[in-house]
């Protein structure tokens, strides 16, 4: 497996990294999409209820273009005491420090690990090093949360990082996927797991996240996202069935889009060309579930639905006479379609209102030793079947398994 993938392209970008320079990105020229989208719904009949009164002891890192770092509100959460912040540049550093009114900082997350004090991280550090920091926090006896995706470019990121967390299933292991707490993926869930929709049929993920023209594109840190290709940061789609399901992709067959100009056609560093790519997968179910990462202009889109035996989902429920006979004994069962109400301070925050959910669910994890929303093997379900993708693409179509994983 990883010797088809560095004869593909991991060779190129291995030799471009090792030259890269530690630069500090540009400020993006415009808003990034996505933090904007807050608007979500939630039972207003029900306050939290606090399970426990201790407050776990948190370190966060990264503080870079998105500011990720203090987004879902972990500095704020009443079971939280937040011990120290880190970023590789001093400057983000002390900003990180002042906004989150916390005196001590670290200037890098190798040097914050050593802190015996430390239960937990939160990584919101660069895509190519996600897999290698959680593996370096639990390594480190820390529960660790990383921004999407699970890993970027290493396919033998994904072995690693499932073997650490087979090697330390004590620690609480979390992948922050924006779309598992949008409204609709949520009330997807549910459904799906009482048995409302049945098998799924076909499911479709969109991220569609285009740049206005003539825009410069987004920093990122030694530019990784400039050494990259679509389907290596599909998450936000392929959360329309693995985080629906919990279930897995099995095979793939993709194809990319280029620049129609053919003087712009120029590999990037691992040799890609697409700027969008759309893949079709076999699903463990059996059915079929189509997965897009765009960049070109149309409105932004994190967004999914899905079609299966009795019903379906696409921004509403729709179901025939037998589907919505099992909707309406599920809901007179008492099943919840809303998310629940958030600790005070805690706010829902961007990518429709999913920030503070993440932030919350993976301190509660935490304190209840149960699995979080995105555990590793719905990270790596989420993360590995883009990696085939583009594979695929770049044999023109040809169907690639992708791997299984289970702990």
């Amino acid at each position: 497996m990883s010797q088809v993938s560095r004869r593909s392209f991991l060779a190129a970008s291995a030799a471009a990294a090792a030259g890269s320079s530690l630069l500090q990105s540009a400020p993006a020229a415009e808003p990034i999409a996505g933090f904007d989208q807050t608007s979500t719904d939630y039972d207003r009949t029900k306050q939290w209820q606090p399970f426990s009164d201790r407050k776990i002891r948190l370190g966060i890192v990264g503080h870079g273009v998105c500011k990720f770092g203090l987004a879902f509100d972990l500095q704020t959460h009443p079971n939280v005491e937040l011990v120290a912040v880190s970023d590789l540049f001093p400057d983000r550093c002390a900003e990180m420090a002042h906004k989150a009114k916390c005196e001590k900082t670290y200037p890098s997350l190798e040097e914050m690990v050593k802190d015996d004090s430390i239960e937990a991280i939160y990584c919101a550090t660069d895509a190519p090093a996600h897999a290698k920091h959680a593996i370096l926090c639990m390594e480190h006896g820390k529960h660790v949360a990383t921004a999407v995706p699970a890993f970027r470019g290493e396919i033998e990121d994904a072995e690693k990082l499932l073997e650490c967390c087979k090697k330390n299933a004590g620690l609480v292991y979390a992948m922050f996927e924006t779309s598992v707490f949008r409204d609709d993926l949520y009330a997807m869930e549910k459904l799906y797991a009482a048995d409302v929709f049945g098998r799924i049929v076909y499911s479709e993920g969109e991220y569609c996240h285009p740049h206005s023209l003539g825009a410069p594109s987004l920093g990122s840190y030694k530019d990784w996202r400039k050494k990259g290709c679509p389907m290596w940061y599909p998450t936000h789609a392929t959360a329309y069935y693995v985080g629906v399901t919990h279930k897995s992709l099995v095979d793939v067959s993709c194809q990319g889009t280029p620049h129609f100009d053919q003087s712009r056609q120029v590999p990037n560093a691992i040799g890609n060309i697409f700027r969008s790519e759309v893949g079709l997968f076999r699903t463990a179910e059996g059915g079929l579930s189509r997965m897009i990462i765009c960049s070109s202009q149309g409105e932004y889109l994190e967004a999914g639905r899905l079609r299966g035996e009795f019903a379906g989902f696409n921004e509403t429920f729709t179901g025939d006479a037998a589907g919505k006979k099992r909707y309406d004994e599920a809901i007179a069962g008492g099943l919840q379609l809303k998310k629940y109400a958030l600790p005070p301070g805690v706010t829902p925050g961007g990518h429709g209102g999913s920030h503070g959910y993440l932030g919350d669910d993976f301190i509660d994890a935490i304190l209840r030793n149960r699995k979080p929303a995105v555990d590793v093997i719905d990270a790596l379900n989420m993360t590995v079947p883009g990696y085939y993708a583009h594979l695929s693409a770049m044999k023109d179509g040809e169907t690639m398994k992708v791997p299984q994983y289970s702990l």
